[in-house]
């Protein structure tokens, strides 16, 4: 068999033919009537008609005076018949080769084997490929390959590229739906001066102009509710945020966040509306709320139950209002297994609990609402019981898809929590929020009751299309350098 490199000799020799014919390989000009899939849809109108085709070759068959061609484009796969006596310059043909593009002008006919084909009279290179492509049925079988050279794993991977391809939808249908909705979109800034809206480790780039270091943000919030604050009522934002915490199969360290404000609403209001969105999103993208993960089938259906926190808290062996202090909650985190973390707060204690003892447990759809303020600096403190806040979790499979406040509106409530947050990123916890005067002054100016939402959307497009790496939802996922 054949080396990469004797391969590409051979390529590189046809490449000098080509161009020794007066012939350019990497032409800027082609022509094109229909997409493969238009002139199979539209066959019964286009039959005996002259049409110009193009796409990449990836099955060359030859029978001496005659031979197939498939080509595929972005829609579908499409058979070329070549002639001796029909096709001018036959001869040429010797010269392309798997993975080349290539125009074809010729009549639309339909084989006897009832293959709708072209029977090409002339053609003409458009970009002649140097690497062989990976085998049609096998594609590359390296995992880390796969990831590291996805432009190649797509050409073959079929599966993959529609599951890509429906990723798209699913973004668009979260737009459409707020749109449809009367919330207007916005776009706030990526790098920040200071970090804020989530618990979580920074990226760090510095700013050469200015002379100082700014932040990837790790969330679109503050920004947000500063527009609250202006005036705008209804407000959304589909960006990339950054994280830069420990890969897993559903982490990624950039994601898409999809996050909207609602004034005058509150998180009673957002339980409703958000049900309804992603019933909407999965019907608009797959045509039902049922998902199939990992063979666990579960339906999106209305009404999905709301449980509190500190309830399934105590269900699965952690009553917060035994475990009432850190040391605690501590011995606890301990007990069920849990690293021993010198800096974990009371608030960090009681998360990792959680996600240790009940977020594992739940399939879901659920609302898990009323958490403690410990864990919830942006949340609004519930009225009837100052412990608690004013929030939910959507949780499906153990996963989270979904976090929302009663967002907190009171500046004084607010700088004491961020204080808090700060002390405890001054005791060495990264993840810490940090002190923002700049919020502060804008609640001071007075933001009205409201609602707020947030979702990684390429996690819950994770679980919905069956996925079973967060990974397979980017197009070139971060990988190691080699």
């Amino acid at each position: 068999m054949a080396t990469l490199d004797e391969l590409k000799e051979i390529r590189l020799s046809k490449l000098k033919k080509i161009k020794d014919l007066g012939i350019n390989p990497y032409t800027a000009r082609s022509k094109k009537d229909y997409t493969n899939l238009e002139i199979k849809n539209k066959f019964s109108t286009l039959e005996g008609k002259n049409s110009f085709v193009t796409g990449r070759i990836v099955s060359i068959r030859s029978h001496g005076k005659i031979t197939f061609f498939d080509i595929e484009d972005d829609t579908s796969r499409l058979q070329l018949f070549f002639s001796e006596k029909g096709t001018s310059n036959f001869s040429h043909l010797e010269l392309f080769d798997l993975g080349d593009f290539i125009e074809a002008f010729g009549v639309i006919f339909k084989t006897k084997s009832g293959e709708i084909t072209i029977d090409v009279k002339s053609f003409k290179i458009l970009t002649k490929s140097l690497r062989p492509l990976p085998s049609e049925y096998f594609g590359i079988q390296d995992e880390e390959e796969k990831i590291r050279k996805r432009y190649v794993d797509l050409i073959s991977n079929k599966d993959l590229k529609e599951k890509l391809r429906l990723k798209s939808k699913f973004i668009q249908s979260s737009r459409d739906f707020l749109i449809s909705e009367g919330f207007l979109e916005v776009d706030t800034p990526t790098l920040e001066l200071i970090l804020g809206g989530a618990e979580a480790e920074p990226f760090i780039t510095h700013h050469n102009s200015l002379d100082q270091d700014l932040y990837l943000r790790i969330a679109l919030e503050l920004p947000l509710k500063r527009l609250i604050v202006a005036g705008f009522d209804k407000i959304f934002e589909i960006g990339k945020v950054f994280r830069n915490e420990g890969m897993s199969m559903q982490h990624l360290q950039e994601f898409n966040m999809l996050e909207f404000y609602w004034a005058y609403s509150d998180y009673e209001k957002l339980m409703d509306f958000t049900e309804n969105m992603y019933i909407h999103i999965l019907k608009e993208t797959f045509g039902t709320t049922k998902i199939n993960y990992k063979g666990e089938e579960v339906d999106f259906k209305s009404p999905w139950p709301r449980l509190k926190y500190f309830d399934l808290m105590k269900e699965y062996g952690c009553n917060l209002e035994e475990f009432d202090t850190r040391e605690k909650l501590r011995q606890k985190a301990i007990e069920i297994g849990l690293s021993d973390n010198p800096t974990d707060d009371k608030n960090r204690l009681i998360d990792r609990i959680y996600k240790k003892l009940v977020r594992p447990n739940i399939k879901g759809p659920i609302f898990l609402i009323d958490h403690p303020v410990d864990i919830s600096p942006l949340a609004k403190r519930h009225e009837d019981d100052s412990r608690i806040v004013e929030r939910f979790q959507v949780l499906v499979l153990g996963f989270e898809v979904g976090n929302a406040f009663s967002e907190l509106n009171d500046s004084q409530d607010q700088y004491e929590r961020f204080k808090e947050q700060q002390r405890l990123r001054d005791e060495g916890d990264l993840e810490a929020q940090m002190m923002d005067e700049d919020f502060i002054e804008a609640l001071e100016y007075g933001m009205p009751p409201t609602g707020g939402f947030g979702v990684g959307l390429d996690r819950l497009f994770m679980i919905a299309a069956g996925l079973s790496n967060i990974r397979e939802t980017e197009y070139f996922p971060i990988i190691k350098k080699i």
